[in-house]
């Protein structure tokens, strides 16, 4: 793979090492699960351990979890559950540690398929009961697609759970990777004493803050005086140290990068327990920004001319202005705030004058900014997710994923007199990738269809188009479960055909929907040359 030269506009060898220097002081990661395992919980937990938060601001229980930093979506705060992913920038040991909230559910995956473009490790977090689900393992595998590292976080030790060695188990059997503990458990799941450091093998005490608020007290012991605190516990940990040493399961920082090994950590984020090693790997084993691949297959390296790529939208986030964002991953060069740049896809120049950084949905405006941050572009209208800015010669980096919806519906307004609120609402909901609006060659503008991979989407429009956008809307279901790419000349083909639909979405891309599998292989049959292009996300 070649390497595209830095160029004038890196700013000369003192820019390009001032470049390298912010850049190696970043550290950008996201964090993945399965719904329920704690990613909302730890994100905070780890903003409370960064001194970004003075209180965690959750109770016992989900759906009661009140002011989780990242989750900010009244749809989030009612549900307890992450529908969208949020950035939470912050500072540790003189290093800035932006940390990317994703949606555990699978309905919500293209959401976090390209958060996870926007990185440069993940989290992987698991549930000390539960081990290895479902949506763990389907997003580890894009992990591994990409080439990202993985540290693994056992969460929950403070509950009922399975024994520590089966987990590290389940995650090689899954995963491949070898689990290397960097913290032991000092206690099994459910009596959760403390942890064993393995590299000090110092033993760390904790007494839990009341609820949870704030950080849990710690007590540090070294090894010799452990045994006389926890007469119990601390003999069977350290037995099972023992084992994870005979066996050579300690971290290997070029296997951990090389995707080989990946390093665990064991908490409860909910106490704070534990998080403080978790924030400390991220500065010293995640991997700083670097060189990233172009549509060319040419590498960019952090230190060429400004470059950065749209991974989301959101509008909604400030109720009393109605703007929307972009939000976008710095890949090389410093930004400055009024500098020009171009957006690849349309050629357009764009001064970016307005742009901030965003803690949840708190927001500030940002002057500078390095490779590795993620800034927030106000009401840049013209940006699509997927766009690469860039300042001078113009570069692409690689498109984002785009996943097969699965559902379909027509939807209407309920109030015929809200009709430019509805129109305006689904819009930006379209921007945003929360569904796709189709405009179908049967219906025409004045039904459009909405297309979902799973059916909690048209709950966030409802949601969204009733206390966004004032605008309630109402479903009608369609038959369709699968959808092809077509082009011009396929169009009559599938609008003759029986079980079949033609929509276009708002770029001008046709989608043939289908009513299932056996009526897509009978038009394959019919009509031999059409040509249908499978909707394939690899992430």
């Amino acid at each position: 793979m070649s390497t595209v030269a830095a160029g004038p506009a890196a700013g000369g060898p003192a820019r390009a090492d001032e470049v390298t220097r912010e850049a190696a002081r970043r550290r950008t990661t996201a964090v993945i699960s399965h719904p329920d395992a704690g990613k909302s919980t730890l994100t905070e937990a780890l903003a409370l351990h960064a001194n970004a938060v003075r209180t965690a601001g959750h109770v016992h229980g989900k759906a009661g979890r009140a002011g989780v930093v990242s989750d900010w979506q009244g749809m989030e705060k009612d549900r307890g559950i992450s529908i969208s992913s949020a950035v939470l920038p912050l500072h540790h040991r003189g290093h800035v540690v932006n940390v990317v909230d994703t949606p555990g559910h699978a309905d919500f995956s293209e959401d976090t398929y390209r958060a996870l473009t926007a990185v440069d490790a993940v989290i992987m977090l698991i549930d000390a009961a539960r081990g290895m689900e479902a949506q763990t393992r389907k997003l580890f595998g894009v992990c591994r697609h990409r080439g990202l590292p993985v540290i693994t976080v056992v969460n929950k030790w403070d509950r009922p759970g399975r024994e520590a060695l089966e987990l590290l188990d389940e995650v090689e059997e899954v995963t491949g990777m070898r689990p290397t503990p960097v913290t032991w458990p000092v206690g099994i799941a459910g009596d959760f004493r403390g942890l064993l450091e393995r590299r000090t093998g110092e033993y760390v005490r904790y007494t839990r803050a009341p609820g949870g608020a704030t950080l849990a007290e710690e007590e540090r012991h070294p090894a010799a005086a452990a045994a006389e605190v926890e007469p119990d516990a601390w003999p069977q940990a350290l037995e099972e140290d023992e084992l994870l040493r005979a066996t050579g399961a300690d971290h290997d920082q070029d296997a951990f990068l090389a995707g080989r090994s990946t390093p665990v950590f064991f908490t409860a984020a909910v106490a704070n327990t534990g998080v403080r090693q978790v924030l400390d790997a991220l500065v010293d084993l995640a991997p700083a920004p670097h060189e990233h691949p172009l549509r060319d297959g040419r590498a960019l390296p952090v230190t060429a001319g400004f470059t950065a790529q749209v991974f989301k939208t959101q509008t909604g986030m400030n109720p009393a202005h109605r703007d929307r964002l972009a939000f976008a991953r710095i890949r090389s060069g410093r930004f400055e705030r009024g500098m020009s740049v171009h957006d690849e896809r349309t050629g357009r120049p764009l001064v970016l004058k307005h742009v901030q950084t965003v803690f949840g949905a708190d927001r500030s405006t940002v002057d500078e900014a390095w490779p590795g941050d993620v800034i927030g572009l106000v009401n840049a209208k013209h940006v699509h997710v997927g766009d690469t800015l860039h300042e001078g010669s113009p570069v692409a980096f690689p498109p984002l994923p785009v996943f097969a919806p699965e559902r379909f519906r027509v939807v209407r307004p309920q109030d015929l007199g809200r009709g430019k609120q509805f129109r305006q609402g689904l819009a930006e909901l379209d921007a945003e990738g929360v569904v796709h609006v189709l405009t179908s060659a049967l219906r025409g503008d004045g039904e459009p269809v909405l297309a979902a991979v799973g059916d909690l989407q048209f709950d966030v429009v409802q949601h969204r188009m009733t206390h966004d956008f004032h605008a309630p809307v109402l479903f009608e279901d369609l038959p369709y479960t699968v959808v092809r790419v077509v082009d011009a000349a396929a169009e009559p083909l599938v609008q003759g055909f029986r079980g079949a639909e033609l929509a276009q979405l708002r770029d001008g891309t046709r989608w043939a929907l289908f009513t299932d599998r056996w009526v897509l292989s009978s038009f394959v049959r019919t009509h031999p040359d059409a040509e249908l292009v499978e909707l394939v996300a690899t992430g």
